[in-house]
């Protein structure tokens, strides 16, 4: 387990990759590829391996990472919207994170529970 200082120092660096990835993702510009690959490589992550690891792998390299709920969710809300270009479709990992959410976290969400009723809407 980490001590605070450093639990406190990693959830900062992970804040901030997944800041940029936000924002690289969602201003409405054509999506740098390259950037993105930058950033998910400090999740120790890639366009191609997000894409062919499962659900659970995926879930549980993050949990590794010391993702928090929040942090959580908004890796999801990111391969959400990634999604919408059309050459990855990562919304049923974005829907697997949100259902671990709902699950684990032991707090129903009425937002999660929102953005699982979606994913699974646009899954049919």
């Amino acid at each position: 387990m980490l001590n605070k200082g450093l639990r406190d120092e990693e959830k900062i660096r992970i804040d901030n990759v997944l800041k940029t990835l936000r924002t690289l993702i969602f201003v409405p510009q054509p999506l740098s590829h390259l950037d993105i690959e930058n950033q998910l490589k400090e999740f120790g992550l890639s366009i191609e391996n997000l894409d062919s690891s499962s659900n659970d792998d995926l879930i549980s390299l993050l949990m590794n990472l010391h993702f928090d709920w929040d942090q959580l969710e908004l890796f999801a809300d990111i391969l959400t919207e990634f999604s919408k270009d059309e050459n990855y479709n990562f919304e049923d990992k974005a829907l697997a994170v949100y259902q671990y959410i709902q699950q684990e976290s032991k707090v129903f969400s009425f937002g999660i529970n929102t953005k699982i009723t979606s994913a699974k809407a646009k899954k049919q």
